[in-house]
C-alpha cells in the first residue's frame, strides 16, 4: 500500500455469492477506485451479527464474497483485504466512541427506524450501536474517504459528529474526519422487476452462475407489463430487461431493442436471450478468474490473513495514539 496515496474504507457485510447489484452498485467501484487511491475493503461480518439468528453460513460466505471480490479484479497485493472481527482493536475503539455519542442521535437514525421495522423481534443492544462500530471502521484506519452512495451520506456526516465530538473531549486531532466520496450506484431491480436485486428476495442473477443458470434466471425477468402478446408494441423505457442492455450490451443492440421492441420487431424472449448471452460474455473472464481461484482452497484464507495483518498495524499504531490522548495507563 503506497503512503503517498490517499487512504480509502469501504466494508460489505458477508453474503455469499455476488450478484449484479452488487457488482454494478460496488465492486466494480472498488476495482475502479485501486488505481488512485490506497484501498482497504473489510468484510464487516460484526455489523452482520446485529441481523442474524444464525452463523452457520457466516464463514462459506466470507470465502464466497472474498473470491467474487478477487475474480472481479480486487489486487491484495497492493489492497488491504480482511475480515473485521480479525482486527481487534475496532471493538476497543467503538467502546471509547461510544463515550462520546448520544444515545438519542442514534435511535433517532432513519437506518435504525428502518431496521426496528424490519426485525422488531431483534432489537439489540448492537444494532443501536451499529453506526458507531461503522465510524470505528473508518476512522481505524485514518481513511480519507468513504465511497458512498448519497443516500448514505447521514451515515458519513454522523462518523464525522463522532469524531469532532471525541476530538473535542479529549483536546486532540487524532482522528480525522471522513469525507464522502460521492459515487454513482445504480439501482438494479432484480428478476421481479420492481424490487432492489436481493438475495432474500430470491429475485438475484449472481455473478458465478454458469451461463445455464444465469439464462434460465434473464428468462424469468419481468418486462414491460402491458406487452402481452408477441406482436403487442413494447415501451423500454419501462424495461428492466432494457435497462440492463444498456450496461451490457453494444450501442448498436441497444438501439436496435429500442427501435424493435416499441414496433413488435421483436419480442420479449429474443430480448431476454440477446441480454443473456451478452451478460454471459461480460462475465467469462470473471468466472475464469474464479475457477483458477477456487481450485487453490487456502487461497482466499492466505489473502484474509495477510490483509489482515497489515490492518493490524495500522490499527495497532492509531489505538495507541488513541490511549495517548485519553491517558489511560
Amino acid at each position: 500500500m503506497s503512503p503517498s496515496k490517499d487512504r480509502v474504507f469501504s466494508g460489505a457485510r458477508p453474503t455469499g455469492r455476488q450478484h449484479l447489484g452488487n457488482y454494478l452498485g460496488a465492486i466494480q467501484n472498488y476495482v475502479a477506485l485501486q488505481d488512485q487511491f490506497a484501498c482497504i475493503y473489510c468484510i464487516v461480518d460484526l455489523h452482520a451479527l446485529t441481523t442474524m439468528e444464525t452463523t452457520a453460513e457466516l464463514r462459506d460466505n466470507t470465502r464466497e464474497m472474498t473470491l467474487d471480490w478477487l475474480a472481479a479484479g480486487i489486487r491484495p497485493k497492493e489492497t488491504i483485504v480482511f475480515v473485521q472481527s480479525h482486527v481487534t482493536e475496532v471493538t476497543e475503539l467503538h467502546t471509547m466512541l461510544s463515550m462520546v455519542t448520544s444515545l438519542g442521535k442514534l435511535t433517532d437514525l432513519p437506518t435504525f427506524k428502518e431496521k426496528v421495522r424490519l426485525q422488531p423481534h431483534n432489537i439489540n443492544y448492537g444494532l443501536v450501536g451499529y453506526p458507531v462500530l461503522m465510524t470505528a471502521d473508518i476512522v481505524l484506519y485514518k481513511a480519507k474517504y468513504v465511497p458512498v452512495g448519497i443516500d448514505q451520506a447521514p451515515h458519513i456526516e454522523f462518523a464525522r459528529e463522532v469524531v469532532r465530538s471525541f476530538n473535542h473531549r479529549y483536546g486532540t486531532q487524532v482522528l480525522i474526519e471522513p469525507e464522502m466520496k460521492s459515487t454513482e450506484v445504480p439501482k438494479v431491480l432484480g428478476t421481479d422487476g420492481t424490487r432492489k436485486m436481493s438475495k432474500s428476495l430470491d429475485n438475484q442473477i449472481e455473478l458465478a452462475s454458469t451461463p445455464e443458470e444465469t439464462l434460465k434466471r434473464v428468462m424469468t425477468m419481468v418486462t414491460d407489463p402491458q406487452r402481452v402478446r408477441r406482436e403487442d408494441p413494447g415501451n423500454p423505457d419501462v424495461c428492466n430487461v432494457f435497462s440492463m442492455h444498456k450496461i451490457f450490451s453494444s450501442t448498436e443492440e441497444v438501439e436496435m431493442v429500442n427501435t424493435e421492441c416499441r414496433r413488435a420487431g421483436i419480442g420479449c424472449v429474443d430480448c431476454k436471450q440477446l441480454f443473456a448471452k451478452n451478460l454471459n460474455a461480460h462475465l467469462e473472464p470473471f468466472r475464469e478468474r474464479r475457477r483458477e481461484l477456487e481450485s487453490k482452497p487456502d487461497h482466499v484464507w492466505d489473502v484474509l490473513r495477510d490483509g489482515a495483518q497489515r490492518a493490524r498495524k495500522i490499527a495497532a499504531q492509531t489505538m495507541q495514539e488513541v490511549r495517548d490522548a485519553l491517558g489511560l495507563p
